[in-house]
C-alpha cells in the first residue's frame, strides 16, 4: 500500500524516459512543498529483465511492476504511468545483449529451448515480452477515457488528411479462409470441468501444452488455429496481384501484443516474399541462425557475417527477389528499411490510420523505395481489423472523400456524447 500522499512515477523507455529526466525533478519540486512524496518505479524493459533474475544480481533488483500491480488494488493508489515499450523478441534480445555488455551475467534468450533450464529461462523472459505492463496496471482504477479538453483539441486541430483519388487502387486485403477468424469454434460448458490442451504433430505424436485447466459452468471455451498452408498461399496470391497491378505492398500486424502469433505470421510473409532466396540458401541461412520471424533486417545482419564472396552471392539473389516481387512500402526509405525489416516497426493500430491520412499531401499511400509517396497500396491486415479499415477506404474513395480533409470521417461530426 502506498504511504499517504505518495505518487508513483513509472520509469520506462525511449522518449518517455528522456522526458522523465526533464519533467520529474520539476514535478517533484512542486509536490515537495505540498507534503506529497514522488517516488520512481522502474518498469523499463531493462529493469524488468534484471528483476526476473534476482539470483544473477549482486544487489537484488525489486520487481517494481509486481509491486505496482498490488498497489492498483488499493483505494489510495496514485500512479503516473508513462508510455512503455511492448517488447518484441528482437528488442528483448538487444536489451539482454546491452545488459550483458554492461557486466550483468544474464542468460541469453533461448530461441529453441531443449533443456528444462532453457525452458525456465524462456518462461521468465516471456513475461517481459509484449504488452506485459498494461494488463497489470489496468487491474486497478485506471480511467482511459480521453479528457474533454483533449477531445476538443483534437476536434479543433485534426490531423491533416491528404486528398484521395476516386480511382485509387489502395485497398485492404485479408485472408478469407484458413485463418483464426474462419476456424474459430466455441462451446458454453454445461457444468464445471477440467480440460487439457494437446498438440498433435504431423507424425501423430501428442504433447500436452496445458493440463488440468479448470473451467466453471456456463464458461465459454473457445479455440481456433491458422493454417500455415492457407496463409502462405494467401501471401503468394496477394504478392502476385500487387505485382500485376503495379502497386505497393505493405503488411500490418500487431507483433508486439500478439506475440505468440504475429511474429510467426510476419516471418511467413518474409519467407514467401524472398522464397527463392530462402530455398536456394536454406542450408547457409540455417547455419547462420537467420530468423525470419525477427524480420528481414535480422536476416541481413546474419548474412553480413559471411565472407565477402558468399555475401555478394546471396545479396545478388535478394536484389533479384526485389525485382521480381511488387515494390515494398518503406518505413525509412532513406536508409532502405522496408515494411518487412522489423516486425514491430509497423503496428496496425498506428500504421493504418497513418496510411489513411497519407503523407506529403497524398491520402491512402505509403513511401516507395525511391522516397516518393505511393498512391496505390495493398495493405495486408488481420481479418478482424481489415473490415473497418477497408470501410474507411471506401468512404474516402467516394465523392466526399476525394477532397482534402476528413469529410465523412471528420471529427467535428462527433456529438459531445460520442466517443469518437
Amino acid at each position: 500500500m502506498a504511504p499517504n500522499g505518495e505518487i508513483c512515477w513509472t520509469y520506462t523507455d525511449e522518449a518517455p524516459m528522456l522526458a522523465t529526466y526533464s519533467l520529474y525533478p520539476i514535478v517533484k519540486g512542486f509536490t515537495r512543498s505540498s507534503g506529497v512524496d514522488l517516488s520512481m518505479k522502474d518498469i523499463s524493459v531493462a529493469g524488468r529483465v534484471l528483476a526476473a533474475f534476482p539470483e544473477k544480481m549482486s544487489e537484488k533488483m525489486p520487481d517494481e511492476l509486481a509491486a505496482l500491480g498490488e498497489l492498483t488494488k488499493t483505494p489510495d493508489a496514485n500512479i503516473i504511468k508513462l508510455p512503455n515499450v511492448s517488447a518484441s523478441i528482437p528488442q528483448l534480445k538487444e536489451c539482454i545483449q546491452e545488459l550483458q555488455a554492461a557486466g550483468f551475467e544474464l542468460p541469453s534468450y533461448p530461441e529453441n529451448p531443449k533443456t528444462d533450464e532453457e525452458k525456465g529461462v524462456q518462461a521468465r523472459y516471456a513475461k517481459i515480452l509484449g504488452s506485459a505492463v498494461n494488463p497489470v496496471l489496468r487491474e486497478g482504477n485506471s480511467d482511459r477515457r480521453a479528457a474533454v479538453p483533449v477531445k476538443n483539441y483534437a476536434k479543433k486541430y485534426p490531423h491533416k488528411m491528404g486528398p484521395w483519388s476516386g480511382t485509387s487502387k489502395s485497398h485492404v486485403a485479408h485472408m478469407t479462409e484458413g485463418d483464426f477468424y474462419a476456424n474459430e469454434q466455441s462451446v458454453v460448458l454445461e457444468k464445471a470441468t477440467s480440460v487439457r490442451i494437446e498438440f498433435e504433430s504431423c507424425d501423430g505424436n501428442k504433447s500436452v501444452l496445458k493440463k488440468d485447466l479448470k473451467l466453471e459452468a456456463a464458461e465459454v471455451l473457445d479455440g481456433t488455429f491458422m493454417s500455415k498452408k492457407a496463409l502462405r498461399a494467401y501471401y503468394e496470391r496477394e504478392m502476385e496481384d500487387c505485382k500485376k497491378q503495379g502497386i505497393l505492398l505493405s503488411l500490418h500486424l500487431k507483433a508486439t501484443m500478439m506475440k505468440i502469433s504475429d511474429p510467426i505470421i510476419f516471418g511467413h510473409a518474409v519467407t514467401v516474399f524472398f522464397k527463392d532466396v530462402f530455398e536456394k540458401h536454406a542450408a547457409t541461412l540455417k547455419q547462420l541462425g537467420a530468423e525470419p520471424n525477427e524480420g528481414f533486417g535480422a536476416v541481413l545482419k546474419k548474412i553480413s557475417t559471411l565472407p565477402e564472396s558468399e555475401q555478394q552471392e546471396i545479396l545478388a539473389d535478394i536484389d533479384a527477389a526485389y525485382a521480381a516481387r511488387p515494390k515494398l512500402a518503406m518505413v525509412d526509405s532513406n536508409r532502405g528499411i522496408t515494411n518487412l525489416h522489423v516486425p514491430s516497426d509497423i503496428i496496425v493500430d498506428a500504421s493504418m490510420p497513418s496510411m489513411i491520412r497519407g503523407m506529403d499531401g497524398l491520402g491512402g499511400g505509403m513511401w516507395c523505395p525511391d522516397s516518393s509517396p505511393g498512391a496505390k497500396d495493398s495493405h495486408l491486415c488481420d481479418t478482424k481489423g481489415a473490415g473497418c479499415a477497408q470501410r474507411d477506404h471506401r468512404i474516402l474513395q467516394s465523392e466526399r472523400g476525394v477532397r482534402s480533409g476528413y469529410d465523412g470521417l471528420r471529427p467535428e461530426r462527433w456529438s459531445d456524447g460520442q466517443e469518437g
